[in-house]
């Protein structure tokens, strides 16, 4: 997949994974940006050979959750 086809589906994921942060943790945008973007997770969502982007904002949400609470994240099997 090119870079440019990447972006374009992060641009679609991101937001709902943001929109669940503020949600469910009771924070401003810019707080869940932050968490979001430094995390592990939005690393390896960047890289396109990790094939996270396959997966649902629900399911990257709760993988999130996992490194923030855990530090760690234990990822699918079916990537």
């Amino acid at each position: 997949m090119s870079q440019e086809k990447l972006s374009a589906l992060l641009a679609i994921i991101v937001p709902a994974v943001l929109q669940q942060l503020m949600e469910k943790r009771s924070i401003g945008s810019k707080e869940a940006a932050d968490v979001l973007y430094n995390s592990s997770l939005y690393e390896m969502l960047e890289n396109e050979e990790s094939k996270l982007w396959h997966l649902s904002a629900e399911t990257l949400y709760s993988l999130l959750e996992q490194e923030l609470n855990c530090g760690v994240i234990q990822y699918p099997e079916e990537l």
